[in-house]
């Protein structure tokens, strides 16, 4: 185990709470918190991400719920606080892009893009998660945690799923294929 480093991937510092953690969604205990957690903060953005998203509203609208709609048309979709780029939430809980599926929260974002109507899965941060990016000069990542995600945990234990394997698409996507590569190379595994 990795316990007093960090590591280093091509200018990227990863804690080592991230390579020692296990953790795999568990959709049917956690109902998608991640979507639903309460903060006045939404999710974090990048500047090219609100283009993004701006091309995407049509085909999202379909799955959001009045008072979503309500406050896209009203407020937009994003805001700026202290010079930071977040997603817009319901009552500084549900973000603006949740809907619900069978009593659990999703991305409609996501859903779109899965079903082919965009070309933008979610914000990266979102993808991420529960790994979250600071600047240092460069990327930190770092595993943030929340009790929400407990039994996330539990199955990350159970069946022996690393955060770093869990969140393979969303570090490739950020950082490209052969960036995971060679974080697999570093810590031997």
């Amino acid at each position: 185990m990795y316990r007093n480093y960090n590591i280093v991937v091509k200018d990227v510092i990863l804690r080592q709470k991230l390579i020692d953690t296990k953790f795999a969604c568990d959709l049917g205990k956690c109902k998608g918190a991640c979507c639903t957690l309460e903060s006045e903060y939404g999710a974090p953005l990048l500047d090219d991400e609100i283009g993004q998203i701006q091309d995407s509203l049509t085909a999202v609208k379909i799955y959001l719920t009045e008072s979503h709609l309500n406050k896209l048309e009203k407020d937009g979709f994003f805001e700026n606080k202290n010079g930071e780029l977040l997603v817009s939430s319901i009552n500084n809980k549900e973000c603006i892009f949740a809907f619900f599926e069978n009593g659990v929260a999703k991305c409609s974002l996501e859903k779109a893009y899965v079903e082919g109507k965009t070309n933008f899965p979610k914000p990266i941060s979102c993808h991420l998660f529960p790994i979250r990016v600071s600047k240092f000069g460069g990327d930190v990542l770092r595993y943030e945690e929340f009790s929400e995600c407990s039994s996330a945990l539990e199955k990350g234990i159970k069946e022996n799923i690393n955060l770093i394997d869990f969140c393979k698409d969303a570090l490739t996507r950020r950082y490209s294929k052969n960036w995971y590569s060679k974080l697999k190379e570093m810590i031997g595994k």
